[in-house]
């Protein structure tokens, strides 16, 4: 609820349709999210009981929200908070902003005939928030490698950490939970590529962004940053899970081996 809020709650300036309807979708999540977690029956939230996989989710999510929502709270009432998160997106954008690069091209997302200071504040918007995503990611990776999340050594429950993956629907688990986390990567790897390219081809249907608007700016960016780097997770996450079973299975064959037979 106070992600889903923080960008209504950091601007002020937004209409009351608009305070209203933030706060339905807040409480919606709010609710959805306190059900899932009190719910011996899982449904849609993975990896409930192997954190900091949803915490760190979130917290990217939040940070994003928060830093854009800052950058355009800066326009209206600029402090040295504010302005040192300008910066900081202003300088990854700047740096990012290269041919075929993801910022590049989600500049590509803007309506046509954007002045030079829109483009900034897409560029500005985007750096940071692929800054963000791209750091939670690494500590995700470190926390795999060297932490040996989930819990070393604790039992892991396939079905209440992937309600939606269904093990008994055919073929070898270890297959299946391989290929999905190979195709997650990939997934995650081209849509920061595809989303502003599909966007750009078809303008004639999609509206295009417009940076005059802050919510649709945080939104759209965090977005962007966002879904690809929670796929990109979710893969490693789901090919740990592999490996673990596989090392189970390499344990319960290697067992038998180890007992005397009687003579």
């Amino acid at each position: 609820m106070l992600a889903i809020a923080t960008p209504t709650v950091l601007l002020g300036d937004v209409s009351t349709d608009s305070q209203q309807v933030v706060a339905l979708v807040a409480l919606c999540a709010g609710v959805l999210t306190f059900v899932e977690y009190n719910s011996a029956f899982p449904s849609l939230v993975e990896f409930r009981d192997a954190p900091p996989f949803n915490r760190l989710r979130f917290g990217m999510l939040f940070l994003t929200l928060f830093c854009l929502s800052a950058i355009e709270r800066g326009r209206i009432a600029p402090t040295t908070m504010t302005e040192l998160i300008h910066a900081i997106g202003a300088l990854i954008g700047m740096s990012m902003d290269f041919p075929y690069s993801p910022v590049r091209l989600a500049t590509f997302m803007m309506a046509s005939g954007g002045t030079e200071a829109q483009m900034g504040a897409v560029r500005t918007a985007a750096g940071m928030a692929y800054l963000i995503s791209l750091l939670s990611l690494t500590i995700f990776v470190i926390i795999v490698k060297l932490g040996g999340w989930p819990r070393k050594g604790a039992p892991f429950n396939v079905w209440v950490n992937l309600p939606t993956f269904d093990p008994t629907s055919g073929g070898d688990v270890v297959a299946r939970l391989t290929r999905d986390a190979r195709v997650n990567i990939a997934i995650g790897f081209l849509l920061p590529f595809l989303t502003p390219a599909v966007v750009f081809i078809a303008k004639s249907g999609f509206q295009p962004l417009n940076a005059t608007s802050p919510q649709t700016l945080i939104w759209t960016m965090t977005l962007w940053a966002f879904l690809p780097a929670s796929l990109f997770m979710r893969g490693i996450a789901m090919g740990r899970v592999a490996d673990m079973i596989r090392e189970r299975r390499e344990i319960a064959q290697a067992v038998p081996a180890l007992v005397p037979q009687p003579a």
